[in-house]
């Protein structure tokens, strides 16, 4: 069993300026309540990623770390997309922390599943993930489009946790292995259960954002899930060729009946369907290019060695937090 070990709860910002000060507060209160009963130890802290946003949120950030001393910062350098800016909070966190739970900072995730995914640990989890239990304050079509995303991530080959997203608990041996995984291009929803340590589930009823806007509209949503699947997966190719190959030996009947057709003396037929086939060949073809130059496009950048963020200013708390 482990006992009182330090906790860091890393926390991706992008312009959330208006919902930090609340974020702040209500984890203040969750660490110092896990402290107190002996959960974690009292060098435990929270990670704030300021993901080079344009409001006011890096200048909180530095207020917050001054007057609490619960609160760490980071800032990169430029904006580098939520994965990035979590993995960069998650790898600070890893040689400083014996485990780190990361979560959003609307607040949406509900922080009392925080105190099951501890206690999970400590049986002997070195993963946890945080699970939503339904999906009712969502609209339809929200509800519908999440449901066919987690389905086509699996379908695709992108093994994933179903209502799964960013919510969970690792401990520093699973970012050690996490650490070990080096691409570019991050979709960290399906490469921590490609870790394999032993891992758990909690699940929770996921709230309305506190304050602020949403930073995933529907198209950030859908180029996230093209992303995954081309990151973690080559089954879309292999789908492709083979609807190449129903295609081509369709159109291979086709012929063999034209010929039969001419052979009877009845002439060519059917020209509407020929026409058909051939626009629906040349999509297929153009749509397979697109598909394979997403591939190069990705090897490109990995094969840049590019670095996956720059950080520009780190703020550390040294003493432990007063509990007083």
């Amino acid at each position: 069993m482990k006992e009182r070990d330090k906790l860091c709860i890393v926390v991706p910002c992008y312009n959330e300026e208006e919902v930090l000060p609340v974020t702040v507060s209500r984890l203040t209160e969750k660490i110092l309540s896990l402290i107190q009963r002996g959960l974690v130890a009292p060098e435990s802290r929270m990670l704030l990623v300021d993901d080079g946003s344009r409001d006011r949120t890096w200048e909180l950030i530095r207020r917050y770390h001054e007057k609490e001393p619960l609160v760490e910062g980071l800032r990169l350098a430029r904006n580098r997309g939520h994965q990035n800016a979590l993995l960069a909070g998650l790898m600070e966190a890893r040689g400083r922390y014996d485990l780190t739970i990361s979560m959003d900072a609307d607040l949406q995730d509900d922080l009392d599943a925080i105190d099951a995914m501890v206690e999970q640990y400590r049986e002997g989890c070195d993963i946890v993930y945080g699970v939503r239990s339904s999906r009712e304050t969502d609209t339809p079509f929200k509800r519908g489009t999440a449901l066919a995303f987690y389905k086509l991530m699996n379908a695709m080959g992108a093994e994933t946790v179903y209502n799964h997203a960013d919510y969970r608990l690792m401990s520093r041996r699973a970012l050690d292995g996490l650490s070990q995984f080096r691409e570019v291009n991050l979709f960290l929803r399906g490469m921590v259960p490609m870790i394999g340590y032993r891992s758990g589930v909690v699940e929770y009823r996921r709230g309305e954002r506190v304050a602020g806007e949403s930073k995933y509209p529907l198209s950030k949503m859908l180029n996230f899930a093209a992303d995954g699947i081309t990151s973690l997966s080559v089954r879309p190719i292999r789908v492709m060729a083979g609807l190449g190959a129903v295609l081509f030996g369709g159109g291979c009947l086709w012929l063999l009946v034209l010929l039969v057709l001419f052979l009877l003396g009845q002439g060519p037929a059917g020209v509407t369907v020929a026409i058909a086939s051939i626009w629906t060949a040349a999509g297929l073809n153009l749509l397979g290019l697109g598909l394979i130059g997403e591939y190069l496009g990705k090897v490109y950048l990995e094969t840049k060695d590019r670095p996956r963020y720059l950080i520009e200013t780190r703020l550390f708390q040294e003493d432990p937090p007063s509990l007083s």
